[in-house]
């Protein structure tokens, strides 16, 4: 049986990892990125304006991650948001909208007792690099 590649996936347009971890690893053509929040990659601060604008930086860092791996937003396959307020959930909703335009990739949703640096909302995902042929069954 022939080994799998693995890769660290990196990029200085995202937050650098405030922790023991990767921004992104790709396995084979699987991307697997780390929970993304509002960081401001060049102050390495939380932005300002509430969940709001943590969720669209979230995005933007997440964007610049994918684009690193040689994806965008519809080579994602699975998402997972955490929220420090499940009250947010469609405020969130409506940002990732935004992001995420058509063929939604499986996802969930969870509110959970804290974020890292006080955020309001994190998100993480896995990825699929190539073209996809859109199928119905």
């Amino acid at each position: 049986m022939s080994s799998l590649i693995r890769k660290v996936i990196s990029t200085a347009k995202a937050p650098a990892p405030v922790g023991a971890y990767s921004q992104a690893v790709l396995v084979d053509r699987t991307v697997y990125i780390s929970g993304q929040v509002g960081l401001d990659p060049s102050s390495g601060k939380l932005v300002p304006g509430g969940v709001v604008e943590e969720m669209k930086q979230a995005l933007k860092n997440m964007g610049e991650i994918l684009k690193a791996a040689d994806c965008d937003f519809t080579n994602v396959v699975k998402a997972t948001v955490f929220l420090a307020d499940i009250n947010d959930f469609g405020t969130v909703n409506e940002i990732y909208k935004q992001f995420f335009k058509s063929n939604f990739p499986a996802r969930a949703a969870y509110q959970v007792a804290a974020l890292p640096i006080g955020a309001r909302v994190e998100i993480e995902a896995i990825a699929v690099q190539g073209p996809f042929t859109t199928a119905s069954l």
